[in-house]
């Protein structure tokens, strides 16, 4: 696949769009104390944290300051960072939000083979507590699966979990690998299901069927601008599957905005995505359980 920019460059001309400058405050709900933005990322600066020469697209410098505001106006006190795959396995610039955040923050990495002991101490030690694999077609697809469990067993020791970022119609494809599964697994966005083909569609009951019957099994009802028909709010279109999960395993729900969105053509306002979940889980104590709670636990907050 050809590089979004020839390696070693000193400027990065973006090929995506960044996140919108200001996002609104929350106006339907006010978020607890120590609630959290389960999914986000950081990007660069990559003057300082250069991107991956095998990355698939390359997005505006969104950093840790720009995520901080962004904190502030929605009222968010912790986050955890995932890391993209515009940095690859470079985890520097994830480590380095992480420790800005002083305890507030914590990660999942993506990792290698040429990772040892001393590396994945040193990740642990600086609050990441998963890896994470990307299955999704357009940022490469599958991950080579001698390779995988191999990694999966290297971070099993260290009470982490296993972030999985799927297509949705490839989600029954991986019965047998999640069957095997070790340690907790968390599938990101929902499954990518999309929203068009409604919730009896086979993917989202499969997915309902592990929320359901899989102890190991969290997901994220995060995306609902990825899973959207239209791919703007107000998102309506979402609603009934988020329902349907929290129905399912509110105590296996996370929630996060997916800042700064990669490969978005229309950034969403993140106001409105954190506002979204006063439809997706009217109920208070089930919100806070998964905007607190759920991300403590999984994320051994202190």
């Amino acid at each position: 696949m050809a590089l979004a920019n020839p390696p070693h460059t000193d400027v990065v001309i973006p090929t995506v769009a960044g996140p919108i400058p200001n996002a609104s405050q929350p106006t339907r709900f006010a978020p607890p104390p120590l609630a959290c933005d389960a999914h986000c990322h950081v990007f660069g600066p990559s003057s300082k944290f250069p991107f991956s020469p095998r990355r698939t697209y390359s997005p505006p410098d969104s950093g840790i300051d720009d995520f901080e505001h962004l904190q502030e106006r929605l009222g968010l006190s912790r986050a955890v960072f995932v890391q993209a795959s515009c940095h690859g396995t470079d985890n520097a610039a994830m480590v380095d939000a992480i420790q800005r955040g002083q305890g507030r923050y914590a990660g999942v990495a993506m990792i290698d083979d040429t990772f040892n002991d001393d590396d994945l101490h040193y990740l642990h030690e600086n609050r990441v507590r998963g890896i994470r694999f990307n299955f999704v077609a357009h940022l490469g697809g599958a991950p080579d699966l001698e390779t995988f469990w191999r990694l999966v067993q290297r971070v099993e020791p260290f009470g982490w979990h296993i972030v999985l970022h799927f297509d949705a119609k490839d989600l029954p494809v991986y019965d047998e690998l999640l069957d095997q599964m070790p340690v907790p697994y968390l599938i990101d966005h929902m499954a990518r299901v999309p929203a068009v083909d409604g919730v009896d569609q086979q993917p989202f009951q499969h997915l309902l069927n592990l929320m359901r019957t899989d102890e190991r099994c969290w997901v994220k009802i995060s995306c609902a601008e990825r899973l959207t028909a239209g791919k703007t709010a107000p998102f309506d279109d979402v609603i009934p599957f988020a329902q349907a999960l929290v129905d399912a395993a509110p105590d296996r729900l996370l929630w996060g905005t997916d800042w700064p969105h990669p490969n978005m053509a229309t950034m969403p306002d993140e106001g409105a995505l954190l506002d979204l979940l006063a439809d997706y889980v009217p109920d208070e104590a089930t919100r806070n359980q998964i905007l607190v709670d759920n991300p403590q636990r999984l994320y051994d907050f202190g």
